[in-house]
């Protein structure tokens, strides 16, 4: 019997969001490294990418990132905190006049309804929010249904093991995450970049 695994924080609080948003980088500065692979693999595309899909947006860390990138794309930030999105909207300033915020939990089920289709879906320190390792194949179905043909998914998460966290339940091994990918028809899945106990995998 699997049990999900509590959140020690309420980003939905505008106190813990703050807290995240003013810590994320400070703990972690190689996210910026993590930022600019996102960038590349996209760009690498070409002009094909116009619409993208953000999985826990948060704090808006990413989207400034792509949105600076890619200054005419298309993107809808999806995040389960209001205070998250008003922190977002702040850093992106005249870039979020084009973004479309959504507020949704995608652990519940109809969380991707009505959303329309994307040339490419991205998250960073997201798919854990699930609270279990045994939801990510459910989430990754669920994305590939609102990918267009030829699209990609970039999903970067923790990871379980040597060099990464401890909690084997909450995350995944990087060679499982490769293979939830795997699971759910992604019929090519690369690994794009290890650091710091994070992992980037293209899936396509």
């Amino acid at each position: 019997m699997f049990s999900d695994i509590p959140s020690p924080i309420d980003l939905r609080l505008m106190r813990d969001a703050r807290e995240w948003e003013e810590t994320a980088m400070s703990k972690r500065p190689w996210r910026i490294e993590f930022f600019e692979a996102f960038a590349s693999e996209i760009l690498s595309n070409g002009n094909s990418v116009h619409r993208i899909l953000e999985l826990g947006s948060g704090p808006g860390f990413l989207a400034e990132h792509l949105l600076g990138a890619l200054p005419s794309v298309e993107y809808v930030a999806l995040d389960f905190s209001s205070a998250m999105h008003e922190l977002a909207a702040k850093r992106l300033g005249r870039l979020g006049s084009g973004v479309k915020f959504i507020e949704r939990n995608f652990r519940e089920p109809a969380w991707s309804s009505g959303l329309g289709q994307f040339d490419c879906i991205v998250t960073i320190q997201a798919v854990h929010e699930l609270r279990h390792k045994r939801y990510a194949a459910e989430l990754h179905q669920q994305v590939r249904s609102l990918l267009l043909p030829g699209g990609a998914y970039l999903v970067c998460d923790h990871f379980a093991g040597e060099g990464g966290m401890k909690n084997d339940q909450l995350y995944m091994s990087v060679a499982k995450q490769a293979a939830a990918l795997a699971s759910v028809g992604f019929s090519k899945v690369e690994q794009v970049l290890l650091k710091g106990g994070l992992v980037l995998h293209r899936a396509t």
